[in-house]
């Protein structure tokens, strides 16, 4: 009699193990196959990307920089992130009470990376279309990787600041064991959100806002003057239409970034405590997580130096001599 009832449990042979969550096996093995898909799908593309714009010289621009500092992100999330949340979609943790704590400050740590890129991001295109006569010049490629090192800096310190009681005591909110439930007081919630979340996202809004505006108002003053330009002013417009083409894509990143995001964001301040161990936190975990597998697929499908790389890295031309020189723009 008491079989079926130990075949519940994470671990059958300890009394005070939790029970582990079960559902219909075709149901569960249909979930565990796409998640899986999805998590190989990020780690490619993401590594794809990160390959291409280190190894190929044309590509190192400020704006890549910034991209690179995503995919970054978006890759380990992929490599360490995902498999650690596959692991809890029955409801049982195997690694112990550290790594479950360590899981998670990783989860907040790149994903407040990827926040910070998007800001960066903003702010780079807003600098290139609403005051291009001074993009050169105040940005630059030191200042860019200053404040990408700077963006890392602040995610470790903001993660570290939030788990800072379950670090000194990883078992602190554990209640059987094989569970990983992490946390996040009130207090800590609340400022997490904002600095993290609606402060990030009202700063994308408002500069992206205004980069649209002065980009629809370019993109009527170059159609209404292309028949009458010389052959500098055409070299200029030409530079212009890139950085537009070049905002629309990144516009869409960042719009698929809010649709990702904003759900666990209204999710963490409408709740007085976020449970991050709860079944129904994972949900929103995974959609914050899918956001890296749609970024390098938006690169892929609107970035065609992109799928020069992929082509030159798939065929092995990366490792013939100079081919860090070759043109892929």
């Amino acid at each position: 009699m008491e079989a079926p009832e130990e075949a519940e449990l994470c671990f059958p042979h300890i009394n005070t193990s939790c029970r582990r969550t079960t559902g219909p096996y075709v149901e569960t093995m249909l979930t565990y196959t796409v998640l899986s898909c999805i998590m190989i799908l990020t780690v490619i593309l993401n590594l794809l990307v990160i390959i291409s714009i280190s190894h190929f010289k044309q590509l190192h621009t400020t704006t890549n920089l910034l991209l690179l500092s995503l995919a970054v992100a978006d890759f380990l999330v992929g490599l360490l992130q995902m498999p650690l949340v596959l692991l809890q979609n029955q409801g049982c943790w195997f690694l112990g009470d550290i790594m479950c704590v360590v899981h998670y400050f990783l989860a907040a740590l790149f994903v407040s990376v990827s926040v910070g890129s998007m800001v960066l991001i903003s702010v780079d295109r807003y600098i290139a279309i609403c005051n291009p006569m001074f993009y050169t010049t105040r940005v630059t490629l030191t200042r860019v990787k200053l404040f990408v090192c700077l963006c890392w800096i602040f995610s470790g310190v903001r993660s570290s600041w939030i788990f800072r009681d379950v670090l000194k005591q990883p078992d602190m909110y554990i209640t059987c064991y094989g569970s990983c439930v992490v946390v996040v007081g009130f207090a800590e919630g609340i400022v997490s959100s904002i600095v993290s979340f609606l402060g990030p996202i009202l700063i994308i809004a408002v500069l992206y806002l205004r980069v649209f505006v002065v980009a629809v108002s370019q993109a009527r003053a170059m159609r209404s003057h292309i028949a009458v330009v010389t052959v500098e002013r055409s070299q200029t417009v030409k530079a212009m239409k890139s950085e537009i083409k070049a905002a629309r894509t990144l516009g869409i990143v960042l719009v698929v970034f809010l649709l990702c995001t904003c759900p666990y964001c209204c999710f963490s301040v409408a709740a007085g405590t976020t449970s991050l161990g709860a079944s129904y936190s994972i949900i929103m975990i995974w959609l914050i997580y899918l956001n890296s597998t749609f970024n390098p697929v938006i690169y892929v499908f609107f970035y065609p130096w992109v799928r020069k790389t992929i082509k030159h890295i798939f065929t092995l031309q990366i490792l013939q001599p100079g081919s860090r020189e070759v043109s892929v723009m």
